[in-house]
This record gives structure tokens, sequence and C-alpha cells, in this order.
């Protein structure tokens, strides 16, 4: 749908006058993954698809929350504004609202929005990211609160913990609200200190796959592994003064992981160490050309979640395997939070039409479940469209 039929259907439902257009990005990550919420590092990428929040102030106490994807609307009074309302979908903008009450700035008047969005549910390439961050970047845009682009970010952070109960890392909103064209993200999730890193790849595709199994980062599973990442810290603390499990080196946690007796919080941790000390390096394969270290890289990544993290699962198992198999397969891994969702590859130019067939055909007869695959462009970061 482009922008003026979007403009049509906002004055359908709406009414005539002028609207503002905003866009964001929905991200791949491309290595770092359970690292963002243990203050380690992450790559991601925004892509070229994302979610449109089109706006317009109202001459009203609340706020309509209206969506071309999903049917139910919403009318959020401004009494009703720091509340989550069940499970729906306009929690994740009416979180992000909240946080603008709570920093003391309620509007005096309310607005009409109406979002549009482009990213597949449940494929793990962050449409909840999106729609925080596209709602935070018009809010503040269109009311004048001149809030810090990483202030945004962090706001659209608390808006899924607060309002859909995802205790998520910053990665997600950080790239949707930061990243640049043809740049990944190579951001310190403690510090955010973050550099924008040139993808350059020569010959090479990176393509996308989703599994069509959903993920669902709130069923508790997401959860409980921060919970286990924590009991790790706790484990380590008595011999390491630490807070985070980014703070260790690869050969502190060598010598550290004996003191760990759960054995399924030493593997958590195992992961997440070595998760860290595998982006610093392909950040640097990245930058001196070394695709293929990038895509062992890569590999051994899907690997550690795998079987020390488990958060990939049958569906997400299966099309890796099925993609090592083809030739002209840099690596491959599972993107996103997991159970379920997408998984993300670097494909030479030659062998990708016959990598979406293979895959897509050997995927099938193994799952009984269809997936679609997208050739990724990177793309830019929030902006106002017009």
């Amino acid at each position: 749908m482009n922008i003026e039929e979007l403009k049509q259907q906002f004055v359908n439902k709406y009414g005539e006058g002028e609207v503002s257009v905003y866009f964001s990005p929905g991200r791949v990550n491309l290595i770092g993954e359970h690292t963002d919420y243990n203050g380690g590092f992450v790559f991601p990428c925004a892509l070229t698809f994302g979610t449109y929040c089109l706006i317009r102030k109202n001459d009203k106490k609340n706020f309509h929350f209206a969506s071309l994807n999903v049917e139910n609307e919403a009318d959020i009074t401004f009494d009703q504004l720091t509340e989550p309302v069940g499970n729906e979908w306009f929690n994740y903008p009416l979180g992000v609202i909240a946080q603008f009450v709570k920093k003391g700035k309620t509007p005096d008047i309310g607005a009409d929005l109406l979002f549009w969005g482009n990213v597949p549910n449940g494929a793990g390439l962050s449409s909840s990211a999106a729609l925080e961050m596209v709602t935070g970047v018009a809010i503040n845009d269109i009311y004048g609160y001149a809030e810090e682009r990483v202030e945004l970010v962090k706001m659209g952070q608390m808006a899924e913990h607060e309002f859909a109960g995802v205790h998520c890392g910053i990665m997600d909103q950080f790239a949707s609200g930061m990243a640049h064209k043809d740049h990944a993200l190579f951001l310190n999730c403690d510090t955010l200190d973050y550099e924008q890193v040139p993808v350059k790849l020569d010959g090479v595709k990176i393509v996308i796959g989703n599994t069509n199994s959903p993920h669902k980062l709130d069923s508790g599973m997401y959860n409980q592994r921060v919970a286990e990442c924590k009991a790790a810290v706790e484990a380590i603390q008595p011999f390491k003064s630490i807070k985070q499990l980014g703070e260790l080196s690869w050969e502190d946690f060598l010598g550290l992981q004996d003191k760990i007796e759960d054995k399924t919080v030493r593997k958590r941790a195992r992961h997440v160490v070595s998760e860290i000390k595998r982006t610093r390096d392909a950040v640097d394969a990245l930058k001196a050309g070394e695709l293929e270290k990038f895509g062992q890289l890569m590999n051994g990544s899907h690997d550690s979640l795998r079987d020390d993290y488990e958060v990939t699962g049958n569906e997400l198992d299966t099309m890796v395997e099925e993609a090592r198999k083809i030739d002209g397969v840099i690596g491959s891994r599972m993107t996103g939070g997991g159970f379920g969702g997408s998984t993300v590859s670097l494909v030479k130019d030659e062998a990708v039409d016959m990598f979406i067939e293979q895959v897509g055909r050997n995927y099938e007869a193994r799952t009984g479940l269809k997936p679609e695959f997208y050739v990724a462009e990177v793309g830019e970061g929030s902006h106002k469209v017009c």
C-alpha cells in the first residue's frame, strides 16, 4: 500500500484534513542473540519493511487507535493512558504514550492514529518495536516534546516491559529507531555506545526465512531465560563483582563456570558470554571483508542458541539445517527471540533462487509448514515520511 492510499484510508476513517505520516522499520539481527538484556553486544540492521503511523490531533480528550492490519479499535481517554487493556494490540502504542505521561508530558488534546505494517507478525523481525518506535517518533514530533531519539528508544523498551509483559533488552527498539541505510549497528547494550558499520556484501544477499511458526515471547520462556541469566550472575558474584553477564570475558567465564552449580544455568551463561565474543569477532570480520569467517560465526551462534540456550525448536533448526546444505550459503542462523520466527542467511547471489526453492520445498516436506523468504534490503531507521 503506498502513502497516498494510506492517507485515503485515514480520511475515510477520520475525515478530511492534514495528516502526518511516520515510518519505523523492522529489524534483523545478524548476530548477537539474547545478549542485549545481559549487557552484551548485538549487531542488527533495519529492514525496508516496517510500520506506518498516520496521525492528526483531534478536538477531544482521547486517543483513537485503529489499524489496517487488525479489526479492533479503541478510544482511550486521558485518565486511561497509564494502564494496559487486556492483551490488545494497541497496548504497544498506548504504552509509549504512557511513558510521555509519566514524564509529565500529558497532552492538552488527543489524536487520531491509524497504523499499517508490512512486517510479518510473529516472524521475529520486531513488528512490536516498529509499532512502539513509530508511535514515539510521531507523538514526540506533533506535540513538540523534543525528546532525544535515544530517550524514545528507552521509552519504547519500557512500553514493552510494562504493557506487553516482555522483559526485552533494548536492541529491537534501538535498531528500529537509530539504524542507518546500508549499515548495521554494533551496539553495546550496557553503555548504549554504538557504531554504524557499513554492510558491504559484495556478491552476497541477506535472505530471511520465515518459518511461519510464530514466536511467542510472551509465553514465559523468554522471561525464564532472563531469570536464568540473573541466577548465573548471582552464582558468580561471590567470586567476581559483576552486575550482568556482559561484564565477563570468555576467559573469565572459563575460570568461573564451575561456580555455577546448576547445569542449565551454566549453559545459559556459556551461550551469552560466547555469543558476545562471537559478535565482536564477526564485526571485525565484516570490516575486514572476511565474509566466510562471518558466516562461520553465524553458524556457531545458531548452534549455541540450539544447544546451550535452547530457544530454537524444530522449525528453526530444520530451516537452518536445510540452508546449510545449499552450495553458496556462507552462514545461517535463527534471528530474534526464538521459539519460532525467522532465520537469517548469507547467500551468494547466484545461489539465492536455488536457496529459496530447495530450502522452501525441503522445509515444508519436513515440517508441514509453508515458509516465506525475503531478500532483505538494509533500510533507514524511524523517520517522518511527510
